[in-house]
C-alpha cells in the first residue's frame, strides 16, 4: 500500500525532532488525521508564530515575548547574582523550583569538542562581557556566578573553562577579585539533566553550590 503524500511529509516532518523515531512520528501523524480540522488549524497557527510571535533576550539570551525578558527588566530580582544554563528550559526548570531570585545567562549548548562546538559557538564571550561591564559603573557589580551547566562530562568541561576565563578576568581586573564562581552542588546525579530533575533536586543542587576555583 501506498501512502498518501500528506501523510508521509508530516511523518518525515515529526522524525526530524529530537527523540521521534519512525514508529512515533507514524503514531503521531496517524492520530492528527483523527483531530478536528478546528485543532489542527490552531496547531499549525501555534507552529507557524512560533518563531514570529518570541525573541532572544539581549540581556541573557533566554526565549521571551519581549526584549529584555520578564526576568531581566523584573526590580526585584537579584542582580548581583548570574546563573549560567546550558538551555533555556532550564531557566524554566530552575524558575520553578522557587528557590533562586537572581538573573540568568543561557549559553544555548555546551562545549563539545565531538560536535565542533568550540567556546566561540556559545555565549561565553557575552557573559564575561556582562560579567566585566558590571565593573565599570555602569550597573550593580556582579557578586556570584552560579555555574548551573549539566553534570555531564561536557557541562562540566564547559564550567571548567568558564572557571579558568574567570580566574584569568579577575587578575586583569582588581574590581572582580569579590566574584564567586561556584558551582552547582549535591542532588544532581552524574549525566543527569536539570531539565528533568524535580524541584527538591533543583533546591538542594542551589542551596549545596560550591565555590568553583
Amino acid at each position: 500500500m501506498r501512502i498518501p503524500k500528506a501523510i508521509q511529509n508530516l511523518i518525515e516532518s515529526f522524525e526530524k525532532l529530537p527523540g521521534i523515531g519512525p514508529k512515533t512520528a507514524q503514531r503521531l501523524t496517524f492520530y492528527l488525521l483523527h483531530v478536528p480540522q478546528g485543532e489542527l488549524d490552531k496547531f499549525s497557527a501555534s507552529v507557524q508564530n512560533l518563531k514570529k510571535d518570541t525573541v532572544l533576550c539581549s540581556e541573557c539570551f533566554t526565549i521571551a515575548e519581549t526584549d529584555p525578558c520578564s526576568i531581566c527588566s523584573d526590580e526585584k530580582r537579584d542582580n548581583s547574582i548570574i546563573c549560567v544554563v546550558e538551555q533555556p528550559l532550564d531557566v524554566i526548570s530552575l524558575e520553578r523550583s522557587r528557590k533562586y531570585n537572581g538573573l540568568y545567562h543561557v549559553l544555548h549548548g555546551k562545549i563539545d569538542p565531538l560536535n565542533n562546538i568550540g567556546p566561540d559557538e556559545i555565549y561565553i564571550k557575552q557573559l564575561i562581557d556582562r560579567v566585566k561591564k558590571s565593573s565599570n559603573g555602569s550597573g550593580s557589580l556582579i557578586q556570584e556566578v552560579i555555574l548551573a551547566t549539566n553534570p555531564t562530562m561536557e557541562g562540566e568541561a564547559t564550567a571548567m573553562y568558564i572557571a579558568k576565563k574567570f580566574g584569568e578576568l579577575k587578575t586583569q581586573n582588581s574590581k572582580l577579585k569579590t566574584v564567586k564562581i561556584t558551582r552547582i552542588g549535591r542532588g544532581l546525579p552524574i549525566g543527569a539533566d536539570l531539565e528533568y530533575a524535580d524541584d527538591v533536586t533543583l533546591r538542594n543542587a542551589l542551596e549545596g553550590r560550591r565555590i568553583y576555583e
